[in-house]
């Protein structure tokens, strides 16, 4: 497999298999981390977490009430807050780079269709 990079508006998300250090990236518009292999894996699998978190949560609240979410691994941590069908991310790298980056909620959907299917191969 070749390096993929699929993107849309306010986000980006890529592989490259054949990197030395880092395999994975994570970005929004103006802004970019590459993730080692491990760092992108708990990523996206966190980022699943959050996903089915906040839409079980829908029928649990009221329409007008938000919520906020956080998962978190010894890599990474994330945040999924406002409603429960439009809401921003967050996250923080806590591995010695430590950095942090988010999306709005436009973006979130997109993000998380193509962290589902990223290394499917």
């Amino acid at each position: 497999m070749e390096r993929l990079v699929k993107k849309g508006a306010g986000w980006r998300l890529g592989w490259n298999p054949k990197a030395t250090d880092y395999h994975g990236l994570v970005g929004g518009d103006d802004w970019a981390i590459e993730l080692t292999e491990a760092e992108l894996d708990d990523f996206c699998q966190l980022l699943g977490q959050l996903a089915q978190t906040m839409s079980q949560m829908a029928s649990e609240l009221m329409d007008e009430e938000k919520i906020a979410c956080e998962v978190e691994s010894d890599l990474l941590w994330m945040e999924a807050e406002g409603y429960p069908n439009s809401y921003m991310l967050r996250f923080i790298l806590n591995t010695g780079r430590r950095c942090e980056g988010s999306w709005l909620p436009q973006a979130v959907p997109d993000l998380v269709q193509a962290a589902q299917s990223l290394k499917v191969f």
